[in-house]
């Protein structure tokens, strides 16, 4: 009896026939015929959509569990606030680092400096960001129940952060609660690799419909911006944030690739990182080792605040626009664009159009026409996939050095090589 193909060979299958059959959809069908119609805005948005509402629907109750149970396996609020601290530290300090390296390839590379295009008629109108006064004050929910109707995810945090340390208080009553918790937990995970059996389809009829609505063609016209985020990307992912990895805690770069083969299957096809998120807390957890306390504390808080990608798209944009629009940048506005980075992903944290958002506050800070994003709207939902994989790959390499850190992360699991991965 022939075994089934692992589960990561799968996604990649399904992804590299999406890509395909879009392609082919996109290239050979007219706008209005029947299979765009019914196959791509019928089959492939109805699966597709069911797809990505499975995986949301496992966010919130599996963060809460998670996080619950993860403050109460540490045991010690003082504890749980180190964890934050570092998280944070480490969030803020990769973000910065991306950010920086995507300033200085692009100032090398100078994508936009020969871009030919009618930019009097180009026309964006971002949303209006938050304030941080009303960041700030948003992150304790005045209403929980709302919180959790909505997917606040900082409000959800907030709110099982303390729940999980009223727990520890109130002695017996906590312990014994947290023996449900641990179960519905449990579950939960289970859950999860139930959904993940039918992520082949579900990527595949994304990739799919992406590929049929916007074809690879869009990237030709801004090749170089679209080449040099990419570089950017490969960059930060491969070199930055590898050595960070193995120079804190000595661990192999190579496992760490190898095991996160699936969660960056997973962001590429959904471009979501709340959406990746059950695959990659079960795989920190279960594959790198790491500490239920850790992860379920370092992972939600990620998915809404570290932007590693979404930063390299902010320094790589920041000057193809100005070279576009013939201005100069100064070094003192390339320090405002990495400042602004990191106050806008902790500013902008869980609004919806973040990416776009957070390019806009850096625009116009450093005097650049917020109009010129429009440029990029063509090409940003496919870079969009792409900066997720390191938005999640970032996510897990901090998890592993703040569990490393805190001493709680099981080497013996993290260096299993043998059984498999997917």
């Amino acid at each position: 009896m022939k075994r089934p193909l692992p589960l990561t060979t799968q996604i990649l299958i399904g992804m590299g026939l999406g890509l395909l059959i879009g392609s082919l959809i996109n290239n050979f069908v007219i706008e209005h015929s029947f299979v765009a119609t019914y196959v791509v805005n019928g089959v492939f948005y109805v699966l597709g959509a069911l797809f990505i509402n499975a995986l949301k629907m496992l966010v919130v109750p599996l963060v809460t569990f998670s996080l619950i149970e993860g403050v109460n396996a540490i045991g010690d609020a003082g504890a749980v606030g180190r964890i934050g601290c570092k998280t944070i530290f480490w969030y803020l300090l990769t973000t910065a680092m991306a950010v920086s390296m995507a300033l200085a390839v692009a100032s090398v590379v100078s994508p936009g400096q020969n871009f030919e295009a009618v930019i009097n008629h180009t026309a964006f109108t971002p949303p209006t960001a938050p304030s941080l006064n009303e960041v700030l004050i948003n992150l304790v929910p005045g209403n929980p129940v709302k919180a959790f109707a909505d997917g606040e995810m900082l409000q959800i945090i907030c709110f099982a952060l303390f729940f999980g340390i009223a727990m520890l208080k109130t002695g017996d009553t906590g312990k014994k609660m947290a023996g449900y918790v641990s179960m519905v937990n449990e579950v939960m995970m289970s859950l999860v690799s139930i959904v993940m059996r039918f992520a082949p389809l579900g990527v595949f009829c994304l990739m799919a419909k992406t590929f049929s609505e916007q074809g690879l063609t869009l990237i030709i016209p801004m090749l170089g911006y679209a080449f040099t985020v990419i570089t950017c990307l490969l960059l930060h992912s491969i070199v930055t944030l590898n050595l960070l990895l193995y120079v804190n805690t000595r661990l192999s770069p190579w496992i760490f690739l190898r095991k996160m083969r699936p969660v960056y299957l997973f962001a590429f096809s959904t471009a979501s990182s709340n959406a990746t998120l059950p695959v990659t807390l079960q795989t920190v957890e279960k594959k790198l080792g790491v500490h239920t306390g850790t992860a379920s504390f370092t992972i939600p808080l990620g998915a809404t605040f570290n932007m590693d990608g979404t930063a390299i798209m902010q320094g790589v944009a920041t000057v193809f626009i100005a070279n576009v629009y013939h201005i100069p940048l100064t070094l003192e506005q390339f320090l405002t664009v990495i400042g602004m980075s990191l106050l806008a992903s902790i500013g902008t944290a869980g609004v919806p159009g973040v990416g776009l958002i957070m390019l806009a506050m850096v625009l116009n800070q450093v005097g650049l026409p917020v109009e010129g994003i429009a440029l990029i709207i063509g090409i940003d939902r496919l870079l969009d996939m792409m900066r997720t994989v390191i938005n999640v790959n970032g996510d897990a390499v901090v998890t592993c050095i703040v569990s490393d850190s805190e001493k709680t992360l099981d080497k013996k699991v993290y260096h299993t090589i043998e059984g498999n991965y997917d």
